[in-house]
């Protein structure tokens, strides 16, 4: 990534750190096609957010946009391995760049086969913390409820989810249904109408 494109990530507003995610999006992580996804379901398309997570690029619009996102009582932010992994590992970097440090903490699909056997990695928090899950794509939505789950067992509050693209398959209605807020930076609507 050459100087002029760093200065201008680190400098952009909101509304242009989203259409550049936007792009971003459409050109690495959209692809059209059959597809089996996690839950099972048949699709056309398929998004892979790694494709634009870990580009540098990527995390650092990514990390600036969900930061401004935030809750200002968030004392972490967290998602289930491995599509979120990325996404808080951003949010943190970003939040100490703006002198309010929020760790990640990262959440096992599988509870760790040796040591503490812990299915949340990284720093114990107070009881009570206020946990924001964080989501590459949202379908169906368990994936995300899954670290909700997690998150609470451990004596931590979750009412928000935030995601990057919401596929408006039946997500968004069953945060709802658990009382969770839920927002996305954009619809799958958006990403297959964009035109370069």
């Amino acid at each position: 990534m050459n100087q002029t494109i760093l200065s201008e990530l680190t400098t952009a507003n909101s509304a242009q750190l989203r259409q550049i995610l936007l792009e971003l999006l459409v050109k690495y992580a959209y692809v059209e096609g059959d597809f089996v996804l996690s839950s099972g379901a048949k699709s056309s398309y398929y998004i892979n957010g790694k494709q634009v997570t870990l580009r540098a690029e990527g995390a650092l619009v990514i990390g600036r946009l969900l930061f401004a996102l935030l809750p200002q009582d968030t004392d972490a932010v967290a998602g289930l391995t491995l599509g979120a992994d990325p996404i808080v590992s951003a949010v943190s970097i970003v939040s100490a760049y703006n002198n309010q440090p929020i760790p990640a903490l990262i959440i096992r699909k599988e509870s760790k086969g040796h040591g503490t056997k812990a299915y949340i990695e990284g720093p114990n928090l107070n009881p009570g913390a206020k946990v924001v899950v964080l989501e590459d794509v949202v379908t169906t939505g368990k994936s995300a409820l899954q670290a909700v789950e997690r998150l609470t067992a451990c004596g931590y509050q979750v009412t928000q989810i935030i995601a990057l693209v919401d596929r408006e398959q039946g997500g968004a209605e069953l945060y709802q249904s658990q009382g969770i807020e839920f927002k996305a930076l954009f619809s799958i609507k958006e990403i297959q109408q964009y035109e370069a």
